[in-house]
């Protein structure tokens, strides 16, 4: 596994000419991820969130402000999609990031007076490049061919595990495979998207038949997606020490889950309408450059738990394979918006209760000669913290519906009802470094059709 060192774009004192930059929330300059945006008379494109701003890449790239690898990568990011960049693999990357942080960055010699030595008109070309947030519209980063959802949320797992099976909540093969199960693409939707609550098969314990019926047990799922980069030759797996470099950046994804219809039919090929109806992603790849300083050793195995098989090992990867990035999701009922109430927290978790690293993840989908291709995505899982105050999912929250969350407005939720909005935020943060966000991952459920 290649580390990814830190470097002068990451330094906490850095600062920024873009009004609003320092300090913010989710897109300082340390962060400087990547998207697809429309504007007023202007189809999709490339940008780079900034605070609250968007830098127009294909604007910028225009304006003479990169060259090299940095302007192969602009390039390739000006596009519709972000698939051409997210191929071309980590050097083309950083040099974009490199020389984004040198152009944005209040102080460097490209901020300097005209008049200096070290002078130079790159910030006032780049600033008509720049757009308010606000008046853009998002679409999803990339076409997504393939998305795999994971299971390495030991917690999850096990929570679930005892809704479904209270004397063996956790199958034998956890501990030894990363779990996952392949998705559905064409239902990727972008945050800000509203979700249409879906129909399927519902069984009670003691009915003799199923019905078909809108789910009564919608819930949301938090977790991570990965975006895959240069893919793989199908035949030719993946080896884990190499896995990191074939992941092109992070987002936060919540895969919808229709709690009913997944009880009736997961068994014996596992979920398919109870989750193919939508899952949401927020709209910005945050790289891994962004989060190298957040990466710290996987957690330590439960003393009594097998080592992964060697091919799922990999000492770099133990070493700084996993990520500290808080998770947190809130809830705001149609009620709650109305008496001007803010969204209620329902949990706080964190990456690093993740079973299996990202690397792991990818080595082992790939194991049997799969080919990944870029713009893939994959899906952690419902990361849950040991506690409930960190449960990534109502039905753990609610233990299956038996105990109602609470909410300000004086109503109360088992499950998901029509109106309310989900939404999932990411931040990161450690001493020494200056905090990043994800920006938000939301989306109201309308009543079904």
């Amino acid at each position: 596994m290649t580390e990814t060192p830190l470097d002068a774009t990451h330094d906490p004192a850095l600062r920024s000419w873009v009004p609003g930059a320092d300090g913010h929330a989710d897109f300082p300059i340390q962060n400087l991820p990547l998207g697809i945006f429309s504007s007023a008379g202007a189809g999709k494109r490339g940008g780079v969130a900034i605070g609250d701003h968007v830098l127009d890449l294909p604007a910028a790239l225009a304006a003479g402000l990169f060259a090299g690898e940095a302007a192969r990568a602009a390039e390739a990011a000006s596009a519709r999609t972000l698939n051409g960049f997210l191929a071309l693999g980590a050097a083309p990357r950083r040099a974009l990031r490199a020389r984004l942080s040198e152009i944005l960055a209040l102080g460097s010699p490209l901020d300097s007076p005209l008049d200096s030595p070290l002078g130079s008109d790159d910030r006032a070309r780049a600033e008509p490049c720049l757009l308010p947030l606000a008046d853009c519209t998002l679409h999803l980063p990339a076409q997504v061919g393939d998305y795999t959802d994971f299971y390495v949320g030991i917690h999850h797992a096990t929570n679930i595990g005892k809704v479904f099976r209270p004397d063996n909540p956790l199958l034998p093969n956890y501990k030894y495979v990363p779990i996952g199960y392949h998705g559905r693409a064409s239902s990727l939707r972008v945050s800000g998207t509203d979700v249409r609550r879906p129909k399927g098969q519902l069984k009670a314990p003691e009915a003799e038949a199923p019905r078909f019926a809108p789910c009564e047990r919608l819930d949301y799922e938090l977790e991570l997606g990965i975006w895959v980069g240069p893919g793989n030759e199908l035949g030719e797996p993946v080896p884990v020490g190499e896995a990191a470099s074939h992941v092109a950046g992070y987002c936060l994804l919540n895969d919808w889950s229709a709690r009913d219809i997944q009880a009736w039919e997961y068994q014996p090929l596992g979920p398919f309408l109870s989750k193919n109806f939508a899952s949401t992603l927020s709209p910005w790849v945050v790289t891994p450059e962004a989060l190298a300083p957040f990466r710290i050793a996987q957690p330590p195995r439960p003393e009594g738990d097998p080592a992964p098989l060697p091919y799922l090992l990999d000492e770099a990867d133990q070493r700084t394979g996993a990520l500290d990035l808080e998770l947190e999701v809130l809830l705001s009922t149609a009620r709650m918006r109305e008496q001007g109430l803010p969204p209620h927290r329902l949990s706080l978790s964190n990456a690093r209760h993740m079973y299996w690293t990202v690397a792991q993840m990818l080595a082992h989908h790939t194991s049997n000669g799969c080919n990944l291709q870029p713009g893939d995505l994959l899906g952690s899982g419902t990361i849950s913290a040991p506690d409930p105050t960190g449960f990534g999912s109502l039905l753990e929250t609610t233990r299956g519906g038996k105990e109602p969350v609470a909410l300000p407005s004086g109503e109360s939720r088992r499950f998901l009802e029509d109106g309310d909005e989900v939404t999932l935020r990411a931040r990161a943060r450690r001493d020494g470094a200056a905090p990043i966000g994800f920006g938000e991952c939301r989306a109201i459920i309308l009543p079904a059709r």
